[in-house]
């Protein structure tokens, strides 16, 4: 009897200690939220999920064709989820009609192209009249150019060779990464600028293998850099 007297002693002395131990434990696992030891819920943003469409047009790719022998005519169409993600499609027209002054070689071509891509805003306050973007696009264009040249002779055998080529075949495929700003101005009128790093991924350049302007690209090589300056119309 005096045994399971001390056996029981034993044991009420365990159940008091666990008992003791599991106390501030309990009172941490039922603390309220105003306490301060639980950080509060960030509320949901309550903007809806469509908040419209913008079109623009480009200045550069007509400044270009105005001071230069290329460029383009561009429109664009974003449409603005939440003010976060902005899906574009980017359509132009590109135009080259060039001649070297030296050489009397002529390039001429005239084709639509197409990019489509999407640009993320990166600002903290996603609903601020200023918007940064970042983004990319894909592009790809088929065209025909013409090439003119006076030919050349062969300077010991004055044979005259011709050196031309008309409505040759050529297609591009690129991407851009696109960095960018825009502003609201007045109403619902935006302006809005981008840099673009251009990279070639696939491309047919025709049978002499030079296609010197490429519409939507700009003129041919691997890599360039472009930009645009847009205005803005949010319907």
């Amino acid at each position: 009897m005096q045994a399971k007297h001390i056996s029981t002693s034993i044991s009420k002395a365990i159940l008091s200690s666990l008992l003791v131990l599991l106390a501030p434990l309990a009172a941490f696992g039922h603390q309220s939220p105003d306490d301060g030891e639980q950080p509060a819920e960030t509320p949901a943003d309550s903007v809806r999920f469509f908040r419209g469409v913008a079109v623009s047009v480009d200045l550069v790719g007509p400044a270009q064709m105005v001071i230069g022998d290329y460029g383009q005519y561009e429109a664009a169409v974003r449409i603005n989820l939440r003010d976060k993600y902005f899906p574009i499609v980017e359509v132009g027209l590109g135009k080259a009609d060039a001649e070297e002054a030296t050489t009397n070689v002529s390039y001429k071509t005239s084709a639509p192209y197409l990019r489509l891509g999407c640009d993320f805003n990166l600002m903290k306050n996603k609903h601020d009249v200023y918007r940064v973007y970042g983004g990319f696009r894909y592009g790809l264009t088929s065209f025909k150019y013409d090439l003119d040249s006076p030919g050349t002779t062969d300077p010991v055998w004055l044979d005259h060779a011709d050196y031309g080529v008309e409505g040759a075949s050529c297609s591009y495929h690129w991407l851009e990464g696109v960095v960018g700003i825009d502003a609201k101005l007045w109403r619902n009128l935006r302006l809005g600028w981008s840099v673009r790093y251009k990279r070639r991924l696939l491309h047919d350049d025709g049978p002499l293998d030079n296609s010197w302007y490429v519409p939507g690209y700009g003129k041919q090589g691997g890599t360039r850099l472009g930009g645009t300056f847009n205005i803005i119309f949010e319907l």
